[in-house]
């Protein structure tokens, strides 16, 4: 019986070089690529060995594994298409004053679409990643489930509530299972070479996380001072560039007042920041569009779920409802902080993830 075939997405990193491993371990049949992405133009990128996304590195490591393994290893170069389809909307998105999730978009239509495009070619069977997330089929409903990964501090499934049937279909997650800690204890009994490295930061083509520095380079059009206001449209100062802002912020306004000022709204119409206290950031619903559904088809009556407004957020409490054939609104049961637009709201049921959308306003 011929062995099924595995096209496995090696970063570099200890988690996709697992899924390797044990994949391997299992007996596919595996082959190994890496995806070159991005490369930090030459007046941020000040060292090779800075950012895997800034030389070899992650190349070099994945190549390292994969011949420790016994597996072939490719490099595809999707830069264009990730210049295209996450960074430019990343900038754009900045310029709007919304905040993106580009993880999310480049697991939409980079990893789990075109790499799985080029698995597809190659004759796999299924594609891995080293994600913290676990795929199930569920008979009763004749669907595909996303569960969140068994190490729940780790967890990545609030990025991968994009993914169709298809997809999860053709995806396997083999350290969703996993703890962390198991993953580096197999990582030193294999003597893989990346059983130490450091885990890489959420997103990849922004060194050190300084968002303004990057937007500055690529798009400084979008960096012209505005007023800051508060929300009896009264100017209490000048900004340097909407995209330096986002929903919730406190640091950059450089103006004083007798309480603490949080960016409470960006209006990129006329260029404003609108400000005020901390308690003015609480908001108890919200819109959102771009709904995708994972456990269920559709809904066509009010939905109980927990949801997550950030990646990091705590799961709260709110009811679903459909507002329009793409979008839907959600009422929670006790106001959430800072709801952010541009950011993805995603909606679980336990460890099973529901589906998620992408916020457009809070109310």
């Amino acid at each position: 019986m011929a062995k099924n075939k595995v096209v496995v997405a090696m970063s570099g990193g200890v988690d996709s070089s697992i899924a390797a491993a044990l994949l391997k371990e299992r007996g596919f049949e595996v082959t190994g690529i890496t995806m070159n992405l991005f490369s930090l133009p030459r007046e941020v990128c000040q060292s090779e060995d800075l950012r895997s996304c800034c030389g070899f590195k992650a190349v070099e490591d994945a190549q390292r594994v994969a011949l420790m393994l016994g597996i072939p290893h490719y490099v595809v170069d999707f830069r264009k298409e990730f210049e295209r389809i996450v960074v430019a909307d990343f900038c754009r998105e900045y310029s709007r004053g919304r905040t993106p999730n580009p993880c999310i978009r480049c697991n939409e239509h980079i990893k789990f679409s075109l790499l799985a495009e080029r698995a597809k070619r190659l004759g796999a069977d299924f594609i891995a990643t080293g994600h913290h997330a676990r795929v199930e089929y569920d008979k009763a409903s004749g669907r595909y489930i996303l569960k969140k990964g068994k190490d729940k501090t780790k967890d990545q499934s609030y990025f991968l509530y994009t993914l169709s049937q298809d997809e999860l279909a053709f995806t396997l997650f083999p350290v969703g299972e996993m703890t962390k800690p198991r993953v580096r204890q197999l990582a030193r009994k294999w003597k893989l070479p990346v059983a130490e490295k450091e885990e890489s930061q959420e997103i990849c083509f922004v060194l050190d996380n300084d968002y303004g520095r990057f937007l500055e380079i690529r798009v400084p059009e979008a960096f012209k001072p505005g007023p800051i206001l508060d929300l009896h449209g009264n100017i209490l100062g000048t900004h340097r560039g909407i995209p330096f802002f986002t929903i919730g912020q406190r640091k950059g306004m450089g103006i004083s007042a007798r309480h603490p000022l949080y960016v409470l709204a960006i209006d990129a119409d006329k260029n404003a920041i609108i400000v005020g206290k901390n308690d003015e950031l609480l908001r108890n619903k919200l819109l959102a569009s771009g709904v995708n559904w994972i456990s269920v088809s559709g809904i066509d009556k009010p939905l109980t779920v927990k949801a997550k407004i950030r990646s990091k957020h705590r799961e709260a409490a709110a009811v679903v409802t459909q507002a329009g054939e793409d979008s839907i609104r959600v009422e929670f049961r006790s106001a959430q902080r800072a709801v952010t637009p541009g950011q993805a709201i995603v909606f679980y049921g336990g460890d099973i993830v529901l589906g998620g959308a992408i916020i457009d306003s809070a109310g």
